[in-house]
């Protein structure tokens, strides 16, 4: 391996720079690229290309082909060849082009990534990040738009988290590279590079930790928890409810495996009520689960039943389609009006 090669990308004096998440994620490849030589990025047309959605723009050039590869439409290889990167203490940065594509590489990530370092007794580490773009909104067809993160949420070994904001993905991404477990990240794709949610990131300030749920508002009348591209629909529903006279509490997941759920029960024994909300459709999904540990942990402090706003049971629809499949501002606060009518 090649000495490390440093960014040549103008550093800006301040700590405090105004990202969307794309720039964000982009941004802190770079910091942990810059940080430790071993992190390597590999992926479909990540290199030249800077990925399709740019969000590895600029990596090859700074770092070199040697650390920013191209590789072959062959995502069971990519996963493949990234364990025994791993193996050989290399940190490899996995992405997935699209999240429908992950599926040629399920063996390797299910039987390999996952199930080493407790085949090993611990003697192998295996830090692989896999960036997994998903979610809708983006006008594309099946295999494009799909929201898989309950799949691996199920795997034992696996760390599955999600970023829906600039900090967080700045933060996050940098986090799951430098942790010895394998990690899943996926990345709300229809807000990479949302004017709306460009937000003042400190590359200065201290992290809150990678697996830990955040509250990002508070209230009294009901609890609304979500990760990744749900996050802002919550948000908007808090604000729109607001105007009503109900202040609803927002809860962000951040980590769907393992979950961190003890703000959402202290939450709950609170308000008394629960809406959760998922691009995923709903059976045997995440908000299954928190539905059913809510239901244990905060029985008796629970007024109406736990409510779930996701998409349909059904395969992603056509574009055309797609804004009445997925959750969105009317269906959260229809449910509002369900658990708090109850």
């Amino acid at each position: 391996m090649a000495a490390p090669v440093k960014s040549t990308v103008d550093t800006p004096t301040s700590s405090v720079q105004n990202l969307t998440i794309g720039k964000a994620l982009n941004l802190g490849l770079r910091r942990a690229m810059e940080a430790d030589d071993k992190v390597i990025v590999m992926g479909e047309d990540v290199g030249k290309l800077g990925g399709v959605f740019r969000i590895t723009d600029g990596l090859q050039k700074d770092f070199g082909e040697h650390r920013v590869l191209d590789t072959p439409l062959a995502e069971s290889g990519i996963i493949g060849t990234a364990v025994g990167l791993a193996v050989r203490g290399y940190r490899p940065v996995c992405e997935i082009q699209f999240e429908g594509f992950i599926f040629p590489g399920f063996d390797q990530i299910s039987s390999q990534v996952a199930k080493l370092h407790y085949r090993t007794q611990g003697k192998v580490k295996v830090p692989i990040v896999i960036r997994v773009p998903y979610g809708g909104g983006i006008g594309a067809v099946e295999h494009h738009s799909e929201s898989p993160e309950s799949l691996f949420s199920h795997i034992a070994g696996l760390k599955v988290v999600s970023c829906s904001n600039p900090v967080d993905a700045y933060w996050m991404i940098q986090q799951a590279i430098s942790a010895d477990d394998p990690v899943l990240f996926f990345e709300p794709k229809r807000l990479y590079h949302s004017g709306a949610l460009k937000a003042p990131v400190d590359t200065a300030a201290t992290p809150d930790p990678l697996f830990a749920s955040r509250v990002l508002r508070r209230g009294d009348a009901a609890t609304l928890v979500a990760y990744g591209p749900s996050v802002k629909v919550c948000l908007d529903a808090a604000t729109a409810a607001e105007e009503e006279g109900r202040a609803l509490e927002v809860i962000d997941l951040r980590t769907l495996s393992p979950l961190d759920l003890e703000p959402v029960f202290e939450s709950v024994r609170r308000t008394g009520r629960l809406i959760t909300v998922s691009e995923a459709s709903a059976e045997s999904s995440l908000t299954s689960e928190i539905a059913a540990r809510v239901q244990q942990e905060c029985f008796y402090s629970l007024e109406a039943p736990v409510l779930r706003v996701t998409g349909f049971d059904t395969p992603y629809p056509p574009s055309k389609l797609e804004e009445h499949f997925l959750p969105d501002l009317d269906r959260v606060l229809h449910a509002v009006d369900r658990a708090l009518d109850w």
